[in-house]
């Protein structure tokens, strides 16, 4: 295994992206940040993939990213490879869960409000620091954050620049759940076992929906795929039939 690089393991329908860089605290180099949007491309490609799983290696979620060439840094503004990889993971079109131990800082926590979902252990830790080092947050970037935690909370991270702790994270909204670091493992399996049950068509949909990515022409077409499809049908006899409902419709049956 490289000493930075993103892994992937496909277990079931769900896919684990692991942030692989234990020297620097799992600090994304600009390679790793070149390579995740490789990565989402292919995993959305593949029928079989039905939720993505994003953690780190041991005991950090992500650390930040290797700042690199400052000058270069400085150049790409909202351009840069950073933001293009969590415009990708904000888009795909499966549900992803980021699961959080340790720290999730700079361009970790980036990666996180980008996911769908956030679980963290308890030892989690957040922060949003360019403040400190004299950067201006990317626009996309802010505004993410701002629509999850609001205003005033995205203003304390990003005034302060200190860390916060899992507890409050959950308090502003930044995660989902708190759990014991032994529990976390089990508990994205049981939400991930879930949710790749359920029917895809209807999760893409709402997530769409959710991101405000579907104008009212895009909202037709899902309801006429929703009656073209039969999975509704399906889902509403296997009600009535009090058994688990076969969903078969894919991201990849042409969007």
């Amino acid at each position: 295994m490289s000493e930075a690089e993103l892994t992937v393991e496909v277990t079931g329908a769900v896919a684990t992206v692991t942030i692989h860089h234990p020297a620097r605290r799992n600090a994304m180099t600009p390679a790793m940040w070149r390579q995740l949007p490789v990565l989402l491309d292919g995993l959305e490609a593949d029928p079989s993939v039905r939720a993505l799983v994003l953690t780190g290696t041991g005991g950090t979620f992500c650390a930040g990213a290797d700042l690199g060439d400052l000058d270069e840094l400085l150049d790409a503004g909202d351009h840069s490879i950073a933001v293009a990889a969590e415009e990708r993971l904000a888009t795909f079109a499966k549900p992803t869960v980021a699961a959080v131990r340790g720290a999730c800082v700079g361009g970790g926590c980036q990666l996180a409000v980008a996911c769908d979902l956030r679980f963290a252990a308890e030892d989690a830790r957040f922060g949003v620091p360019p403040a400190r080092l004299g950067l201006v947050y990317p626009a996309p970037t802010t505004r993410r954050l701002t629509r999850l935690v609001g205003p005033s909370t995205a203003k304390f991270l990003l005034f302060t620049a200190e860390l916060i702790d899992a507890e409050r994270a959950l308090r502003v909204g930044l995660v989902d759940e708190v759990l014991p670091a032994d529990a976390l493992t089990a508990r994205v399996a049981a939400v991930t076992a879930a949710i790749v049950q359920r029917s895809q068509l209807s999760i893409v949909a709402a997530k769409e929906i959710v991101d405000e990515r579907a104008g009212p022409a895009r909202v037709a077409w899902w309801h006429r795929k929703v009656r073209d499809s039969g999975e509704a049908h399906e889902g509403i006899t296997a009600h009535h039939e009090r058994r688990t409902p076969t969903f078969t419709w894919s991201p990849s049956d042409g969007r």
